[in-house]
C-alpha cells in the first residue's frame, strides 16, 4: 500500500524511525516482554532531564539505559524519550541479536554476476567516505549535522556485477523483520551508504549496528538497522514501514504528506 495522502491513513501504532516493532520473524507475535516497574519508568525519566544538563560522559551513560530499556519496555515508553545524542529509541521486535566483528557477516546477492559475502574487517579496509547532514524522522523529530561514515552501496553493487535484467535493491536485516528497498538509481546515489560508523563513533547496536543502512535524502526508515542482506532485484518491494501505509520513495519534504526542509 502506498497511499498518496498519508496524513488521510489511520498513522502507525509504532513509530517508523530506527525501525523495530512488534512482530517477530515470520509474522509471528513475540513473547510479550515484562513491563517496566513504576520505579524503573521514573528513574527513567530523572535521567532523561539529568541529561539535559550532564557532561557528555553522563549523557552517553543515559543513552546506552535508554537503548537497553527501550529493547524491555513493551509499552514504547521510553521511545518517547530524548538521549544524549537526540534520537530516540524504537523497536519493532522483543529483541535483536548482537553481532560482533568475529560473526558479522554482510551478504550481496540476487542478479549479480559475483555474489559475495563481506566481513566488518572487508568493509572497513574499502573507501570510505564521510558526509555530515540532518537525519529527519517522517514522525517530525530532526537530529541537526550527524555525520555518517561508511562504504558507497555503489561501491558493493560495482564489485558483485549488477546484471542488466536489475532495477532495484532489497536490503534485509538480522532482526529477522525489517526490509527496505531502493530502485537501482537510488541506490547509486553518492549519498548512500553501507554504514560502519555515526556521529563519528562506531555504530553501536542500539543505533542499528555494527553495520546500517544510511539514505541521506530520505526520511530516517529508509536507513534500515543491523543490516545483513543486499539482494539486487528486478524491481522494488515494498519494505517493512512500506506495507503498514508509508510512501516507497521518501524523499524528505517530498513524501508522506509533509514538507520538512530537505536534508541535503
Amino acid at each position: 500500500m502506498n497511499p498518496e495522502h498519508p496524513e488521510a491513513r489511520q498513522a502507525p501504532t509504532e513509530h517508523p524511525e530506527d525501525q523495530e516493532d512488534r512482530e517477530g520473524p515470520g509474522g509471528r507475535e513475540p513473547e510479550p516482554g515484562k513491563p517496566i516497574g513504576r520505579r524503573i519508568l521514573l528513574g527513567t525519566l530523572g535521567l532523561g532531564a539529568l541529561g539535559v544538563v550532564s557532561a557528555p560522559v553522563l549523557q552517553r551513560g543515559m543513552e546506552a539505559f535508554l537503548g537497553e530499556a527501550a529493547q524491555k519496555d513493551p509499552t514504547g515508553l521510553t521511545g518517547l524519550l530524548p538521549n544524549g545524542g537526540g534520537f530516540r529509541y524504537y523497536s519493532v521486535t522483543s529483541s535483536v541479536p548482537r553481532k560482533t566483528a568475529k560473526n558479522y557477516r554482510l551478504t550481496v546477492d540476487g542478479l549479480v554476476d559475483k555474489p559475495g559475502s563481506y566481513t566488518l574487517a572487508d568493509l572497513r579496509a574499502l573507501p570510505q567516505t564521510r558526509m555530515v547532514k540532518d537525519v529527519q524522522c517522517v514522525t517530525g523529530w530532526r537530529v541537526p549535522d550527524t555525520p555518517f561514515e561508511g562504504v558507497r552501496l555503489s561501491t558493493l553493487l560495482d564489485a558483485a556485477g549488477v546484471r542488466s535484467s536489475a532495477g532495484a535493491v532489497r536490503f534485509t536485516c538480522f532482526d529477522g523483520a525489517y526490509s527496505e528497498s531502493l530502485t537501482l538509481e537510488q541506490a547509486r546515489r553518492a549519498d548512500v551508504l553501507v554504514a560502519l560508523r555515526m556521529q563519528d563513533k562506531d555504530i553501536s547496536h542500539n543505533h542499528g549496528g555494527p553495520v546500517r543502512l544510511y539514505v541521506a535524502p530520505m526520511y530516517f526508515y529508509k536507513s534500515a538497522k543491523w543490516l545483513s542482506g543486499i539482494e539486487i532485484t528486478e524491481k522494488v518491494e515494498p519494505g517493512y514501514w512500506e506495507e503498514r501505509g508509508y510512501d516507497i520513495d521518501a524523499w524528505v519534504g517530498r513524501s508522506n504528506g509533509r514538507d520538512d526542509a530537505p536534508t541535503t
